[in-house]
């Protein structure tokens, strides 16, 4: 079975995060979805492309959650979470989405 792409992961957790927190209301659950989803980012990229490969996959992922809030109040919520979800998308892609070997 093929693995699934890092980038892939990281767009799921960020705007699923954002979303199950947003839709329930409760932002304790979105982050449980960001982290969940940010665990299965690294060991993806991890194993295709190295643990510094998984590192700055991972330290995007997190930075990106961070720098929403601010971008959110500057452009609104969608927007800022949609823009640090492409960002991020594509430092998996270059970074973590290719093979190791």
């Amino acid at each position: 079975m093929p693995a699934v792409p890092s980038a892939a992961l990281t767009t799921a957790g960020l705007i699923g995060g954002y979303s199950a927190a947003r839709a329930t209301g409760n932002r304790p659950l979105g982050g449980v979805v960001l982290a969940a989803f940010g665990a299965a980012a690294f060991e993806a990229t991890r194993r295709r492309s190295g643990v510094g490969a998984a590192v700055a996959v991972t330290g995007t992922y997190v930075a990106a959650f961070g720098l929403s809030h601010p971008l959110a109040k500057k452009i609104g919520s969608w927007p800022a979470v949609l823009s640090v979800t492409a960002a991020t998308a594509a430092v998996a892609v270059s970074a973590g989405d290719r093979d190791g070997s």
